[in-house]
């Protein structure tokens, strides 16, 4: 497989999955991983027999509607390289369908069918952890996971990634692949980066970009406070508004950026901006002078998640792909193409062995995948890695109040 002859696609991945994610002025909140504030309303797990119950009598049907983001899977072609062996291997023909554009306006479509109890049209989805995702968990609308059916899951997938705060032993849910919200800068004007406070440098006086986004802002200028923003309250979140005002007032901002912040770094317009890891990778595979730092203080990790509408016609065979793509070959291929963080640690030494095999550009682009931190970080950066805080409706509302002001003036 020639991971280069389609530069489009890994142009497009990064730019388009954070495009989406910004849509129809989706809440900031609903990109949450790990989120455990007291704000916030946990599913209750369902009972044992619950799960038994749902499963019941429940067969392979060989067909799966599958709804996914945009460019967020391997792709040759028309083709799609790890559907097309699952459909071999499992006898389930994939239909697969790039349906969600933002998890907002996807909720909204499938809410009143699944409310409703009816078919919403898909077996499986993706779904960032956040507001919706919270909410689709406490209304029920999700099938609890067999997890007896997951053995790759639990044999492969990394530790970070089970038993979250949000979703208890996984009970529904599990990754598709994460991301990470970090600093980038450009080493030709910025010295070494070690800590949050180097975006409140006074010798960037002008070419800081910081997101508009209230809740990614938010837990940066936690961050630089000392404060987990999973354990926040009201008064942290005022503490942070004002450092962030005092970046603000002392003129360091250049911008308060969407998407368009990894073009302005890249053009020279700001030196230092917090970034999303996977368009600073892209940006360093065609050959950018750029750097991607896990602060000291830490970083914002977020995650998107494979679930099962409660009211799926072919359960058991989304089931079958959930688990599929826990292989670490399977994983390997989309590692390779989505270029975010991999659930599967395994998938590091079979894209270095994919790189041994290969020449030119294929062989540079595997190796700068299989060594970047930005895919593979370490256990220490992992352990300085913190989710959004889950905010209900009235909270979340307070909480866009407050930081609000800061980017918009």
């Amino acid at each position: 497989m020639d991971i280069r002859t389609n530069p489009a696609f890994l142009r497009g991945m990064t730019t388009s999955r954070r495009d989406a994610l910004k849509l129809a002025g989706m809440s900031a909140a609903a990109l949450a991983l790990a989120a455990c504030g007291v704000e916030g309303k946990k599913a209750e797990a369902p009972k044992k027999d619950a799960v038994a119950d749902f499963w019941a009598g429940k067969k392979q049907n060989g067909t799966l509607r599958f709804a996914n983001w945009p460019l967020y899977i391997d792709k040759d072609g028309k083709d799609y390289p790890s559907l097309k062996m699952f459909e071999q291997d499992k006898g389930i023909k994939v239909s697969y369908t790039e349906a969600i554009q933002d998890n907002g306006s996807w909720f909204g479509k499938i809410q009143p069918q699944l409310a409703a109890g009816t078919d919403i049209g898909f077996d499986l989805m993706v779904m960032t952890n956040g507001n919706q995702l919270q909410r689709a968990l406490s209304l029920g609308y999700l099938a609890p996971l067999d997890h007896s059916k997951l053995p790759n899951f639990a044999a492969n997938a990394a530790q970070k990634v089970k038993n979250p705060a949000w979703d208890p032993n996984n009970t529904f849910t599990i990754p598709w692949t994460l991301g990470v919200t970090g600093i980038a800068y450009n080493p030709e004007f910025v010295d070494e980066v070690t800590s949050m406070n180097d975006l409140w440098n006074p010798k960037y006086k002008g070419k800081v970009g910081m997101m508009v986004d209230a809740q990614e802002i938010a837990n940066f200028g936690m961050f630089a406070l000392g404060i987990d923003p999973e354990k926040s309250k009201e008064a942290d979140w005022r503490k942070a508004a004002a450092k962030l005002q005092e970046q603000r007032d002392a003129g360091l901002v250049r911008k308060y950026y969407e998407n368009d912040y990894i073009d302005a770094l890249v053009r020279g317009d700001i030196w230092i901006t917090m970034a999303w890891s996977g368009d600073v990778f892209q940006q360093i595979t065609e050959g950018k002078n750029l750097k991607f730092v896990v602060p000291q203080e830490g970083a914002t990790i977020w995650s998107d998640n494979m679930c099962i509408p409660k009211t799926a016609q072919n359960p058991v065979d989304a089931l079958a792909l959930m688990d599929y793509v826990y292989q670490p070959k399977i994983a390997t291929m989309l590692v390779e193409y989505i270029n975010y963080i991999t659930p599967v640690p395994a998938t590091k030494d079979l894209v270095l062995a994919d790189a041994a095999k290969a020449e030119g550009e294929d062989k540079e682009f595997l190796e700068q995948l299989a060594s970047s931190p930005l895919i593979y970080p370490s256990e220490a950066d992992l352990a300085k890695m913190r989710g959004y805080l889950m905010l209900d409706s009235k909270t979340d509302q307070l909480f866009e109040s407050i930081f609000q002001p800061v980017t918009q003036g």
